[in-house]
């Protein structure tokens, strides 16, 4: 699995329009599945985005985790992370998992997100979104499973 960890101060996703989720202070997170990942990816991943130090301690260093502050969890599928840009001018998604795989694996990890985490908001899988955030810092990583 890869993500896009994003550090925000708020961070919201619409479908046709309607807001379906938002968060305040916390991390935005933009996952892809590929094809050979398996629920026990998914399990390393949620834990480590929720305990990745990205929020500055009170020395300003970055200390502190997602479950140190109690931010918001903002999980939002983008198959498009899973491209490969190495040749041309076209991505290719061969390493993408199939949209039903995708699929299966992230319900898998909403549902590990919301046993493991009190404060969690989710995009809507193979819908088109609209996502809009206010990044904090600016402070991304990018993290592969």
């Amino acid at each position: 699995m890869i993500t896009v960890l994003q550090r925000v101060t708020q961070a919201s996703v619409s479908v046709d329009n309607e807001p379906i989720s938002s968060i305040g202070a916390g991390i935005m997170a933009l996952l892809a599945v590929e094809k050979t990942d398996t629920e026990t990816v998914a399990q390393r991943l949620l834990e480590r985005i929720l305990n990745y130090r990205i929020f500055a301690d009170e020395t300003g260093r970055m200390n502190l985790s997602l479950r140190d502050t109690c931010g918001g969890l903002l999980l939002v599928p983008q198959f498009t992370l899973a491209a490969n840009t190495d040749k041309g001018n076209r991505p290719s998604f061969t390493a993408a998992a199939t949209p039903e795989q995708g699929s299966v694996l992230f319900n898998y990890l909403q549902q590990l997100a919301l046993a493991s985490y009190s404060t969690v908001q989710f995009g809507r899988f193979g819908a088109d979104m609209q996502v809009s955030l206010v990044n904090d810092g600016p402070v991304t990583f990018c993290l592969r499973i």
